[in-house]
């Protein structure tokens, strides 16, 4: 039987049991002589067996130089998860690690039957494992007594603070005995997290490994650089090409994973969603169903998939970029776990290059920039993978050799290797045709000398006219993707966007144009109704930038505002723009069919100020109001109302 320094004789069997011959870097650190029985905060790489380490740790203070546990009356230790699937698995590994001594573990986690749990910690339990709300919960109701507790353990500590559980992890650590040893465990040690081992800890051991400041050995990062509207197929294609086992892809939004999660279904993959909204028994059957193999590709959010252990995960994609670098290193260690392989794959579209940058630096992780696998990539890639098939290479047996005799006797070999070619295709998804970029040529963000290369690429390019202008609300921001997804362009390929009244002009690169009119096809049409045409050159607009150039419906000459003339008081006022008053202008003009302004009412103008008092009850030419158009005594030009108060109104 292998022996382990420092390990308790009855965990040492558990460990030969399980398989191990030799302990990780921070299971070995965390056994060193000076920390027993001392507070620590150990920081490590996620897949580097901090479980198993804390584990390992808790046994002398738990056991207390016996070998095995006498019946519990009250919990001995108790340690906090921030979600349920990592609580649940940091159980089955303390199960299995602490089998030998008698140990009896019980859970509380939140969405599980909470009388149930009651009844478990009442029959006795040594190691309690929860979430931070639901163990709240219990001792709140003195379902959970915490008196005897001589360990306490945070499990992804950093993690639960982000989540906001502080105000329960410092109410469970108030409620624990004062004499108790704690132990803080976390991928990272921001400053919250350093503040509260100084509050809660006495005199902990900062414990580092010197695979915390290396990048993780057994990870390869690639950030792939795709065009912003190619995201979802790019993904596609990663699955495609590495064909994984298990793959994880991580999404910002419970929403996006529906999304996903629906659409790549629709494409034939074997896929499961876990995300905040399901319940635990939607999320454990999908956990369940990815250990099973009957799912080989799970879609989540950063949350719901915090702390998740699933075996032969090979496949990391991030189909949101991260907001920090310990959200990267999370979601990454989600694969490379035990001394596995693992590939983590950022897709990255033109518009997130630098941030993504910033963020690699940030999390000391060197990633190779390339372009996202295309159709002919994942071809070949199946075409390796079939012929390296050991169906291929196993002998057969004395049926098979008969029915294959059978085959070849009514089939020629080339009409049965083509059977076999098309029945193994059939189950993958076809690939998709992705957008030519660039990585070494990719930012968001061009310097100088790229931005007078892009003004010259468009020296003698091609203009289209599109047929929606500003009476159809017509947009860069809604336009500029609609013509990179019809032309398969990215929009460096797409220059000036000159919109008019009902028709937009575009400028194309010249090495482009073509391109995107083959895209098109021979209809022309973009996406429904619209259309798209050539045109020899530019619009041509006047050098004034008057109303009628600019595409808006003309609306006769007016006499040019000049700020002197105002100010004298002899030239026309500056007009305001009225939205509303030119949409009705433009309505009656275009009702009338004509470019010229519509006839005028014909009668004086309407007075301004206010409308004169008209008298309850009195007529409109009566002693309150003068008649329509008339004019009032002591006005005889009849432009503006005499101003009147207001009669007071009396009440009884």
């Amino acid at each position: 039987m292998t022996e382990f320094d420092g390990v308790t004789t009855a965990l040492g069997q558990a460990l030969a049991k399980r398989g191990y011959t030799d302990l990780t870097p921070v299971q070995t650190a965390i056994l060193a002589p000076e920390l027993a029985e001392a507070d620590v905060l150990v920081s490590a790489q996620t897949g580097s067996g901090k479980t198993v380490a804390f584990g390992l740790a808790l046994a002398p203070t738990l056991l207390a130089g016996a070998d095995r546990f006498d019946r519990a009356d009250q919990p001995l230790a108790l340690v906090v998860a921030p979600t349920r699937e990592l609580a649940l698995q940091v159980k089955r590994e303390l199960d299995w690690l602490y089998e030998m001594t008698g140990a009896v573990s019980a859970s509380c986690i939140g969405g599980m039957d909470m009388g149930r749990e009651r009844r478990a910690l009442n029959q006795g339990a040594h190691i309690v494992v929860g979430t931070p709300g639901r163990l709240r919960d219990h001792i709140e109701r003195g379902s959970l007594n915490v008196g005897a507790l001589r360990a306490v353990v945070l499990d992804e500590a950093d993690e639960m603070l982000d989540l906001g559980f502080r105000e329960d992890l410092e109410f469970i650590l108030d409620s624990a005995p004062d004499e108790r040893r704690t132990l803080l465990f976390s991928a990272t040690v921001p400053r919250t997290i350093a503040t509260l081992a100084k509050r809660y800890q006495r005199d902990a051991v900062r414990v580092k490994t010197t695979e915390e400041r290396s990048q993780h050995g057994d990870i390869e990062y690639r950030a792939l650089a795709v065009a912003p509207n190619d995201r979802e197929n790019a993904i596609i294609n990663v699955l495609r090409y590495y064909d994984a086992k298990s793959a994880l892809v991580f999404c910002a939004t419970r929403a996006t994973v529906n999304h996903m999660t629906s659409r790549f279904a629709n494409r034939g993959f074997p896929v499961v969603a876990l995300s905040g909204e399901l319940s635990q028994n939607e999320r454990t059957h999908a956990l369940q169903a990815m250990r099973d193999g009957r799912a080989k590709v799970c879609i989540a959010t950063d949350v719901a998939a915090r702390g998740i252990d699933l075996p032969n995960l090979e496949l990391v994609i991030h189909a949101d970029i991260p907001k920090t670098g310990e959200t990267l290193l999370h979601r990454s260690g989600r694969t490379g776990r035990a001394g596995r392989k693992g590939v983590c794959a950022l897709i990255v579209p033109h518009n997130m290059r630098n941030r993504t940058e910033r963020l690699l630096k940030g999390a000391n992780i060197e990633a190779t920039w390339a372009k996202a696998p295309s159709a002919d990539e994942i071809r070949a890639r199946d075409h390796e993978r079939l012929l390296a098939d050991p169906l291929l290479t196993e002998p057969l047996n004395d049926e098979e050799q008969a029915f294959a005799a059978e085959l070849l006797g009514r089939y020629a070999p080339e009409q049965i290797a083509g059977a076999f070619l098309r029945q193994q295709m059939a189950s993958q998804s076809a690939p998709e045709e992705l957008l030519d970029v660039d990585p070494a040529n990719f930012s968001d963000r061009p310097d100088r000398g790229e931005r007078k290369a892009r003004r010259d690429a468009f020296q003698g390019g091609a203009w289209i006219s599109v047929s929606v202008g500003h009476k159809h609300n017509a947009e860069p921001r809604w336009l500029l993707p609609m013509l990179c997804r019809a032309g398969h362009v990215t929009k460096k390929d797409i220059g000036a966007i000159r919109i008019f009244h009902t028709e937009t002009f575009v400028e194309l690169s010249a090495d482009r144009a073509e391109q995107f009119i083959d895209a098109l096809g021979p209809d022309m049409v973009m996406e429904k109704t619209v259309k798209v045409a050539r045109v020899d050159g530019p619009p041509d607009v006047a050098a004034d930038g008057s109303r009628e150039a600019r595409g808006k419906t003309y609306q006769g000459d007016r006499p040019g505002w000049d700020p002197q003339s105002a100010k004298r008081g002899d030239g026309p006022k500056k007009r305001k723009f009225n939205r509303r008053q030119e949409a009705r202008d433009e309505a009656r003009a275009d009702a009338f069919n004509d470019d010229r302004p519509p006839p005028g009412d014909g009668g004086a103008p309407k007075p301004k100020g206010k409308k004169p008092h008209r008298g309850k009850g009195g007529p409109k030419g009566g002693p309150h109001g003068a008649a329509k158009g008339g004019a009032k005594s002591g006005n005889p030009g009849g432009h503006a109302p005499v101003k009147r108060k207001k009669p007071k109104k009396h009440f009884d």
